[in-house]
């Protein structure tokens, strides 16, 4: 995969992340990587660089995980989290497309939203959904 097509790789998730209801996505300087936010909890990570071993960190189903590991050799443990409930996927991997890391990406969203306490949950509901 060329750096022209990680750099759109990683423009394109960090659109797709920042259109996701109240979320924000931005290069968090004391971490050095672009941050997925909601509500101050955090939904992704993704490398800001070009190379090889850039990746995107995501929070997934502990099972689905798994299963998403033992099919694709481009996904693994998530890096730097914890390695049941994340998974981080390789973004020169030709083995999945955008679009389907942006339902991993939602996926991920979704599993925070849904932890996040009754009262913002409703808050954030009434105002966007």
């Amino acid at each position: 995969m060329t750096n022209n097509l990680r750099r759109d790789r990683i423009k394109h998730f960090t659109t797709f992340g920042q259109k996701l209801p109240h979320a924000k996505v931005y290069y968090r300087e004391d971490w050095q990587t672009i941050y997925f936010d909601l509500a101050g909890k955090m939904f992704g990570l993704m490398s800001p660089t070009l190379s090889d071993e850039a990746i995107i960190t995501l929070k997934g189903d502990p099972d689905s995980n798994r299963e998403l590991r033992d099919m694709y050799p481009d996904i693994s443990a998530g890096y730097h989290v914890n390695k049941r409930h994340w998974i981080s996927i390789k973004l020169n991997t030709e083995q999945l497309s955008d679009q389907e890391i942006d339902a991993m990406i939602k996926q991920s969203y979704l599993l925070v939203f849904n932890n996040l306490p009754a009262p913002l949950r409703r808050e954030f509901t009434e105002n966007n959904w």
